[in-house]
C-alpha cells in the first residue's frame, strides 16, 4: 500500500508519502482558483495503485473566510430568525469607537421562521404545524437556496420537530443540516452558528471532495483531516464540513504530537511558519483540546485543537503604515505573485525577500534546488522602502525580521504564558518552510531553552495526515445536579452516545473491539456561564474541584452541574513507521558540509557554514553559525546555538548562547 498525506497551503500544497516503507517528499505550487488541480498534479507526479490519501484542506476555511459558500438559508422558530445576528452582547474590541461587528454569514431574507415549540425538557407544548411546514419548502424553492440549516429551540432534548423539517426539505435535493446531528448542545446562539457555518460550506466541500474522488482510481481511497486531530471518511466530510476547517493546522501538532512522544518530549510549543500564516499550539501530553473556536468572528462549538493563528508567514508583505513605523503582515503575496524572489513580478518586499537578502537563504539549495530565486531583483524595492525609513537595505531587511518575528512571538505567548503555562519548561517544535529560519530567535526571546526541528519541516502537517487516528466526537447536553446523579446514572446516559459511536466507527471499519471510548463531563459550579471538562469516573466531582483549582486557582463548596456529556471514539488505522538511524556516529558533521555563505547577524555579516540535512547522521553535532537546507526548509542556527541529531533523524537545537 502507499500511504500519502496532503497539506494544502496558500503557497505550496505538500505531499508526504510511504512507497514501500521509505518516506519522500513533494511540494506543489498551490492553485488557488482551484486547489484541487495542485493536489492532482502530485498524486499524478507520486503514481501508483491502491493508494491510501488522507487530506487535510483548506476549502471549508477559505470558503468561510472569503464568504464565498453555499447560498443559505436559516430555518428556526419563529421569532427567532435573528438570532444570528444578535449573538452575544460581548464585544471584540471594547475600545474601538469605530468596530462593526461581521455581517451575519445568512441575510436578512435567507432567515426563516416556523411554528411549534420544544421546551427545555424536551416537552412538546405545541406541535409543528404542517402548513408552516409546507410554505416553508415552496418559500425555499422560490428563494433558490442550495443549502439549509436547521435550529430549532431545545432540539438537544427533543428532535422531533427538527426531523420532521429534514425529512420534507431533503426532497427539494438540496444540503441539509439539522443541529441536533451537527451538535446537540444547549446555548442557542453557538449551536445555530456552528450549523450554520456546516451548511454554508458543505456543498463547496461535496462538490471538491466529489471532483476529487472522479479523478482518483478506484482502487484509491480517501479520507480527511479533521481540525480534532483525527481522520474521518470523504463521505462524512461531505456532510459535517465544519469539523474540517482547521484540518490543516491540526496536521501539524498530530505529527508534533507523535514525534514527541517517540524522542521522549511531551511538552510542547507548536510552532508553524508557512507563506501566508503561522499556527502556534501547545501539547502537555496531548494536544489541547477547544470548544470555543472563533473564525472571522463565527462561533464554532465542534471539538478543535486549540490552534492560534495569525497573518505572518514568509510572504506576509513589509509596508509603513501613517505614523511612519515599519509593519509586516497580515497581508500576503501567497503564491501568485508572491515574494520579490520568487522572479513573478511581485513587487511588495516580504519577509522571505529579507531572509535571502540578509544570506539566511541559500538561492542553490532552495526547495531542493528546484525552484529558482532572484536575489538580484531584491535590490531596488529594498532600497525603496530603506529610503522612506531613511536607514539602509540591510538595516531595514533585520528590521522586517525584528517585527515578524515580535508578532510571532506574541503569538507564542497566548497559547503559553497567558494561560498560565511556563515557556521555559517546554521544547520549541519548529516545522513549515520557513519556521526553521525563525525558531531559534523566537525561543530565545521566550526563554525556551530547546527547539525541536524534525526531518523534512516543510511537509511536517502532510506527515501528520498519515499519523492521525480515525476520530469522532459526540456530545449532549444533560443539565444534572452533581449532588443528584450518581455514576451509574451517567453511564446509562453514555450508552446511548456509545451505541451511535459503534455504528458510525463500524461504517469507517472498526469492530467494537477495535475502538477505544473516551468519556468526559463538561461542568461547573450552579450559577456559572462556563464549564470546564474533566473524565468521567467515581470521583467526577473531585476532579472537578481540582482542575476548576488548577485552572482558576481557588474552589467552592458550592453545589456542581454536569452540563453536557461527551464522548471520543477512537480507531487506529493503519500507519506507515517513521524512519531511525540503526547505528550512532560521531559528532563530526563534515560529511554534511556544503560550502559557507556570508550571512548577516546583529548588523554583521558572518562566515556561515551551509549543512545538507540528508547527509547529517545521528549524533553528528553542528556549531552556529550555520544553515542546515534539505528540501523542504532551512534551519538557521545563529552564533551561541548548536544542535545534535538524534536517532530519528531531528534536529535538537541548543538556543543558549
Amino acid at each position: 500500500m502507499i500511504f500519502v498525506g496532503v497539506d494544502t497551503g496558500g503557497t505550496f500544497t505538500d505531499f508526504v508519502f510511504f512507497k514501500e516503507g521509505s518516506p519522500q517528499v513533494l511540494k506543489v505550487l498551490s492553485t488557488p482558483h482551484n486547489p484541487a488541480e495542485a493536489v492532482l498534479k502530485g498524486l499524478e507526479s507520486i503514481g501508483g495503485q491502491g493508494r491510501r490519501v488522507v487530506h487535510g484542506s483548506t476549502v471549508a476555511t477559505n470558503a468561510l473566510l472569503e464568504r464565498k459558500g453555499a447560498r443559505t438559508a436559516f430555518v428556526t422558530n419563529r421569532g427567532f430568525e435573528d438570532i444570528l445576528e444578535i449573538g452575544r452582547q460581548n464585544r471584540e474590541r471594547l475600545y474601538d469607537l469605530h468596530y462593526r461587528r461581521p455581517a451575519p454569514l445568512i441575510p436578512r431574507e435567507l432567515r426563516l421562521g416556523v411554528g411549534g415549540r420544544v421546551n427545555h425538557r424536551g416537552e412538546i407544548i405545541e406541535g409543528l404545524p404542517l402548513k408552516d411546514v409546507d410554505a416553508l419548502v415552496d418559500r425555499l424553492r422560490e428563494l433558490g437556496v442550495e443549502s439549509v440549516a436547521v435550529c430549532l429551540l431545545h432540539s438537544y432534548a427533543n428532535p422531533a420537530h427538527e426531523r420532521e423539517l429534514g425529512e420534507e426539505l431533503v426532497k427539494l435535493g438540496i444540503h441539509v443540516s439539522l443541529s441536533h446531528e451537527i451538535l446537540p448542545e444547549f446555548r442557542e446562539f453557538e449551536r445555530a452558528s456552528t450549523t450554520a457555518v456546516n451548511a454554508y460550506v458543505s456543498p463547496k466541500m461535496e462538490g471538491y471532495i466529489s471532483y476529487l474522488e472522479k479523478n482518483l482510481s478506484k482502487e484509491d481511497s480517501l479520507s480527511i483531516m479533521q481540525s480534532n486531530g483525527g481522520i474521518i471518511s470523504s463521505g462524512v466530510a461531505k456532510r459535517e464540513a465544519v469539523r474540517t476547517v482547521l484540518s490543516g493546522p491540526a496536521g501539524g501538532v498530530i505529527s508534533a504530537l507523535h514525534v514527541g512522544r517517540l524522542t521522549g518530549f511531551n511538552r510542547l510549543i507548536t510552532f508553524d511558519m508557512g507563506g501566508t500564516s503561522t499556527d502556534v499550539s501547545l501539547i502537555e501530553g496531548a494536544p489541547t483540546i477547544t470548544t470555543e473556536t472563533k473564525i472571522n468572528g463565527l462561533p464554532i462549538k465542534v471539538p478543535m485543537i486549540d490552534i492560534h493563528t495569525i497573518g505572518a508567514g514568509g510572504g506576509s508583505i513589509a509596508w509603513i503604515d501613517e505614523g511612519g513605523m515599519l509593519r509586516v503582515g497580515p497581508q500576503s503575496a501567497g503564491a501568485e505573485p508572491g515574494p520579490v524572489c520568487y522572479g513573478k513580478g511581485g513587487e511588495d518586499v516580504t519577509v522571505t525577500d529579507a531572509n535571502l537578502f540578509l544570506g539566511r537563504l541559500v538561492p542553490e539549495y532552495f526547495l531542493g534546488g528546484e525552484m529558482r530565486l532572484y536575489p538580484d531583483r531584491l535590490g531596488e524595492p529594498l532600497r525603496k522602502l530603506s529610503e522612506q525609513l531613511d536607514t539602509s537595505p540591510e538595516e531595514l531587511a533585520e528590521a522586517i525580521l525584528e517585527v515578524a518575528n515580535s508578532n510571532m512571538e506574541r503569538a507564542l505567548r497566548k497559547v503559553s504564558v497567558q494561560r498560565g503555562h511556563d515557556p521555559q519548561q517546554f521544547t520549541l517544535i519548529t516545522f513549515g518552510g520557513a519556521g526553521g529560519l525563525h525558531a531559534v530567535f523566537l525561543a530565545r526571546m521566550l526563554g525556551i531553552p530547546k527547539v525541536l526541528v524534525p526531518r523534512n519541516p516543510g511537509i511536517f502537517s502532510a506527515l501528520g495526515m498519515l499519523l492521525a487516528d480515525t476520530v469522532k466526537d459526540y456530545s449532549l447536553t444533560v443539565m444534572l445536579r452533581g449532588s443528584e446523579t450518581s455514576y451509574l446514572q451517567l453511564e446509562e446516559l453514555f450508552q446511548t452516545l456509545e451505541d451511535k459511536a459503534i455504528e458510525d466507527m463500524g461504517r469507517e471499519g472498526f469492530t467494537p473491539e477495535e475502538l477505544t471510548l473516551q468519556r468526559l463531563l463538561d461542568m461547573r459550579y450552579r450559577g456559572q456561564s462556563y464549564e470546564l471538562t474533566v473524565p468521567l469516573s467515581e470521583s467526577y466531582e473531585e476532579s472537578f474541584h481540582r482542575e476548576h483549582e488548577k485552572t482558576y486557582g481557588y474552589r467552592h463548596d458550592r453545589e456542581t452541574e454536569i452540563v453536557n456529556i461527551r464522548l471520543r471514539a477512537t480507531g487506529v488505522p493503519r500507519k506507515p513507521t517513521l524512519p531511525s538511524f540503526s547505528e550512532k556516529s560521531g559528532e563530526d558533521s563534515s560529511g554534511a558540509l556544503l560550502t559557507s555563505v556570508k550571512t548577516a547577524f546583529g548588523g554583521e555579516f558572518q562566515e556561515t557554514r551551509v549543512y545538507r540535512r540528508e547527509s547529517l547522521r545521528w549524533g553528528n553535532r553542528i556549531y552556529g553559525p550555520a544553515i542546515v537546507v534539505e528540501y523542504s526548509s532551512t534551519t538557521v542556527l545563529p552564533p551561541g546555538s548548536s544542535a545534535e541529531v538524534d536517532r530519528f533523524g531531528n534536529l535538537l537545537i541548543d538556543t543558549h548562547e
